[in-house]
């Protein structure tokens, strides 16, 4: 195992450019917003929605899809109508089956083509769906993966695995396009921001089991695997400026279409997730161009008290008795999964330094030819 420090130049954390964690205590600057090109997939309810309000606010750019039309265009009239929002906005929905390939293909043609620099700037992977019916649900309209027929023989259809094409697949697609999509520069625009980011949409199902949804707890596991390899990979889809940030938000149990009533019924008087804080979480994400490749955990406020022991040494209680002298504070927003790059199997060292140099190699031919094309080719044509 190689475990080389940030300050290493040969450390893995420097080749993926890998931010340090997340302080979410810090302020951060929305004015990056004004003027960034976002596209939503399943942006017509729930977090989608509630981030093309927030967003829409901060004078960014909306390009939003969704397979609930009425919802959809309900939204982008909303946004529309808001006083905060400019006239010169582009705010548009198009309607977008994520499991369709010809309909991601068009949802991103169109947001380059409607966006005022002919770029996207960020991607929101949001689409996602849940398991309908729960385990005590023995009702024949029940489509659990948990619970097969009592008999199977090879006329049994398949299990429907309508979660899985959503939360995964339509991920990976959303991922792709976007992979193809962000590098491409804007315009010619001396003022435009070169920043390029991926926001994964996971959940904490991403980070621990949850029973009776194995299809969404497996595809959102997934969405998390997705997010941890590709946020060693991202950066090199272009040799030069812009780069793809690519972050994950994993929020807990929050007061959307996609949370089952029985979950609901369950979390009653327990805590739930703050959609303020969710929506803060993930504008942190999107407006800061320094974090790269972390994902933050959005879930119920507890009381953080940050101190030290003479014994222990810097300590940090949690739920627990104040520590004298200190001032506590109140946190929902966790940075999780941060050192996957800190620790490493000597394959992924070598595989990250092959394609660093890969990138180094490339970025000089490309150098080259452009320099030989600006001397020769380009003067014989004038």
């Amino acid at each position: 195992m190689a475990a080389p420090s940030r300050d290493d130049p040969w450390s893995v954390v420097n080749m993926v450019d890998l931010s340090p964690p997340v302080d979410c205590s810090k302020p951060y600057d929305t004015s990056t917003l004004v003027g960034k090109t976002i596209l939503i997939t399943g942006g017509a309810s729930g977090l989608g929605a509630a981030f093309a309000r927030h967003w829409a606010k901060h004078g960014s750019h909306l390009i939003i899809g969704d397979v609930n039309d009425r919802l959809g265009e309900e939204l982008v009239a909303e946004l529309r109508s808001m006083p905060s929002v400019s006239p010169e906005q582009v705010i548009t929905y198009q309607h977008c089956d994520v499991t369709s390939w010809t309909d991601q293909v068009a949802l991103f043609q169109a947001a380059v083509s409607l966006s005022p620099t002919r770029s996207l700037d960020a991607v929101v992977a949001g689409a996602g769906i849940s398991e309908s019916g729960n385990l005590m649900d023995s009702s024949p309209s029940a489509t659990l993966f948990d619970r097969p027929p009592a008999t199977i023989d090879a006329s049994t259809p398949p299990p429907p695995l309508r979660v899985l094409a959503v939360n995964l697949t339509g991920v990976m697609y959303t991922s792709h396009l976007a992979l193809h999509h962000l590098p491409r520069r804007p315009e010619p625009s001396s003022s435009h921001q070169e920043d390029r980011h991926l926001l994964l949409i996971a959940s904490i199902a991403g980070l621990i089991p949850l029973p009776g949804q194995t299809e969404y707890t497996a595809s959102k596991h997934a969405v998390m695997g997705l997010f941890r390899a590709l946020r060693g990979t991202a950066w090199t889809t272009t040799t030069t400026a812009p780069r793809i940030r690519v972050n994950a938000l994993c929020p807990y149990f929050v007061d959307t279409p996609i949370l089952p009533r029985s979950a609901i019924a369950v979390l009653a008087g327990a805590g739930q997730t703050d959609l303020a804080d969710v929506i803060d979480a993930a504008t942190r994400l999107v407006a800061d161009a320094g974090i790269r490749g972390r994902a933050l955990l959005v879930g119920p406020k507890v009381r953080v008290v940050d101190g030290t022991d003479e014994a222990l040494g810097p300590v940090r209680v949690v739920e627990g008795e104040a520590w004298r002298g200190e001032e506590e504070r109140r946190q929902g927003v966790w940075d999780v999964y941060g050192h996957d790059y800190e620790r490493v199997e000597t394959f992924v060292w070598r595989y990250l330094w092959a394609l660093n140099m890969i990138r180094t190699v490339k970025g000089w031919t490309g150098f080259v030819r452009d320099l030989v094309w600006a001397c020769f080719y380009r003067r014989g044509t004038r």
